[in-house]
């Protein structure tokens, strides 16, 4: 290891913090992680200061005990973060208020404002919004604390406060944070209606470059704080969504991923842009110039932590010989859904009196079957076939929820070895340092651990409970008039 070049990746999730030191081979050096307790305040808001002491201690534990000889390595540093969270900050840098979180869904009526607004201005761009939006919570806030209009200077994302508080710069976002503020990434430009119709001020909003971008060397200010040291470069950040697909390996034109945390986030790469007439869909932009549709859904693995803590490798050991289940579950923790189908209506449901492990089973087989769903919708929009899934999120590192998943699909799942947003974090600060490119990046350090194969049999068994899935989703008006699955 001595004499490779490092790179640091920092993940902020509503739920905690990780940092991963990967070096130019994609051997992960160092690691550590911190977790939030989760509330049903903190899902609408979260303390960005408290971030930062929380990043502060991660850093330390990570590098801390790292010799010499590896700390001089260290080159760049980016952060990956929950797309749709904003702050408000005023003069000073300092935040007006806690950080509006993409779970919280107050800005609803908004949202529709601003998607009303969105179809009649441009286009092309992104229309789709919803109250998980930056742009949404932006005039929220204007509606609901006039009085602190007047102190805001600029809006930031989560994962700009990080970098911000790194390098003394929060004027600068990337490509992928600014898509769900309104920011258009074919035109390359914040639109007028922002500014015309929905009364945000220019000033306000951010210089949007690609991901990692470098904006400069880490401040004198966080050298202290944190004890990183003083010649690292600070690359601007990109949302957790897009740094799980980094870190998955899925960069080139025709790869697809899947990532399972709290939410589940299905992107893919592909030379044009995918229209979604209902919203769906979103194209982040690639920064080599390709696309990269996506949709984000509030399914996804945050009942797992919740409701079996620290017992859940032995309900994976319990219900390996339950599958499949032929019980229908959808552990829709929150109210509503938007991706792969927009129904504010949703909620989860689940077998009354089921035996704890065959539950667990079925609720892994739900989001299976809610990700096949998320396929076909993306295939028959884009008219490219995914082949095979590349994975990332805590999910993954459930083997038998990787089995579950691979025959519902009936693909071929790839795992790397290293899944996390804080490495994919890592990769987009090599990329304009270390390589020349975030796929040339992604070639060199991403490591590939294992391919799940579909099981021909259970495939087959799916193939049926699948299509009862689907009828249940249908009967519930959760799919609307949308025929795809």
């Amino acid at each position: 290891m001595k004499g490779n070049a490092c790179f640091i990746g920092i993940d902020l999730g509503s739920q905690g913090l990780r940092v991963a030191v990967l070096d130019d081979s994609g051997n992960l050096v160092a690691s550590a992680n911190e977790a939030l307790e989760l509330t049903e305040a903190n899902r609408q808001e979260q303390n960005p200061d408290e971030w930062w002491r929380l990043c502060i201690r991660c850093v330390k534990k990570a590098t801390q005990n790292l010799p010499a000889s590896v700390t001089k390595n260290f080159i760049a540093i980016a952060v990956s973060s929950t797309s749709g969270t904003v702050i408000p900050l005023d003069k000073n840098n300092a935040p007006l208020s806690n950080a509006v979180l993409y779970s919280d869904t107050r800005s609803a009526r908004q949202a529709e404002r601003c998607k009303q607004m969105a179809q009649k201005s441009m286009l092309y761009g992104f229309t789709g919004f919803n109250s998980s939006c930056g742009l949404s919570k932006m005039v929220w806030f204007s509606d609901n604390f006039p009085e602190k209009v007047p102190e805001i200077k600029q809006w930031i994302h989560a994962a700009d406060f990080i970098t911000g508080k790194l390098s003394g710069v929060y004027n600068v976002t990337d490509h992928t944070n600014a898509l769900k503020s309104g920011y258009d990434l074919t035109a390359f430009r914040w639109p007028e209606y922002l500014t015309g119709e929905l009364n945000l001020l220019s000033g306000w909003l951010q210089q949007v470059v690609s991901s990692g971008t470098i904006i400069g060397r880490i401040s004198e200010t966080a050298v202290e704080e944190t004890g990183l040291p003083g010649h690292l470069l600070v690359s601007v950040g990109i949302t957790d969504g897009c740094a799980s697909q980094v870190a998955s390996g899925a960069m080139t034109p025709g790869q697809w991923n899947t990532t399972i945390g709290t939410t589940m986030v299905i992107k893919g790469v592909t030379r044009n842009a995918v229209k979604d007439p209902e919203g769906r869909i979103y194209n982040h932009r690639h920064p080599e110039g390709y696309w990269l549709p996506g949709g984000a859904g509030n399914i996804g693995a945050d009942w797992v932590s919740k409701e079996y803590g620290t017992v859940v490798e032995a309900f994976v050991k319990s219900a390996a010989s339950l599958i499949p289940t032929g019980e229908m579950a959808y552990p829709l923790m929150q109210h509503g859904e938007r991706f792969p189908f927009i129904a504010p209506q949703a909620e989860g449901f689940q077998p009354r009196h089921l035996p704890g492990a065959k539950l667990f089973a079925a609720k892994m087989e739900g989001v299976a079957y809610t990700e096949r769903y998320a396929y076909a919708l993306m295939e028959g929009l884009s008219g490219e076939k995914a082949d095979a899934v590349f994975t990332a999120g805590g999910a993954s590192n459930n083997e038998l929820w990787l089995k579950i998943r691979s025959a519902v699909l009936n693909k071929p799942i790839y795992k790397m070895k290293h899944v996390s947003g804080a490495v994919g974090a890592a990769i987009v600060a090599a990329s304009q340092t270390r390589f020349n490119s975030l796929s040339s990046a992604t070639k060199a350090m991403v490591q590939q651990e294992k391919e799940i194969m579909p099981d021909k049999e259970l495939s087959e068994k799916y193939e049926t409970l699948y299509h009862q899935f689907i009828a249940i989703l249908k009967s519930k008006n959760y799919l609307g008039e949308n025929k795809d699955a």
